[in-house]
């Protein structure tokens, strides 16, 4: 450590850099997750709505455009964290990624059928019991997928932090 402080330019320049996102877990009424499949990620195929913060934008208010966005649902508050997620870089993406998972609560069958999904980013959603999806997902999705299931079932936030880019 220097005796000397960095100019501030500098010193941020120095500083990790990381996307933020928000996103919305919901299950339905038995408590079987929701999830939406991705038209975009072979890698990562089944996703919960949310996405990138945008500039200027806090992780709640990208969960709640993002959810609308893509289901057309609109999410009331007040938020509720179920899950912070941290990922470091790696060489298919330069940044860190830190996230934020919201309750979504549970949607009936007829909210449910009532996504009007975003073509572009999604084409399926499905409801299947956790222990379902895991042959559907990579171990990882499906292990932060447990998580915030859990996180749910107890009440008390998750903290995921192996959610790092591929080597």
């Amino acid at each position: 450590m220097s005796d000397t402080w960095l100019p501030l330019e500098e010193y941020a320049a120095s500083l990790p850099k990381a996307t933020v996102f928000g996103a919305v877990f919901f299950t339905d009424e038995r408590d079987r997750p929701v999830q939406l499949r991705s038209v975009y990620s072979p890698q990562h195929p089944w996703q919960w709505a949310g996405g990138t913060a945008e500039p200027g934008e806090r992780p709640w208010e990208t969960a709640v455009r993002e959810t609308k966005e893509e289901t057309g649902l609109v999410v009331p508050g007040p938020p509720r964290l179920l899950a912070a997620v941290f990922g470091l870089p790696g060489p298919t993406w330069p940044l860190a990624s830190v996230g934020f998972v919201f309750d979504g609560g549970r949607l009936t069958d007829r909210q449910i059928e009532s996504f009007a999904l975003s073509p572009e980013e999604h084409d399926e959603v499905r409801v299947l019991a956790l222990e379902e999806w895991r042959e559907l997902m990579p171990a990882r999705d499906f292990d932060r997928l447990a998580a915030v299931t859990q996180a749910r079932l107890s009440g008390t936030p998750a903290y995921f932090d192996t959610w790092d880019w591929e080597t």
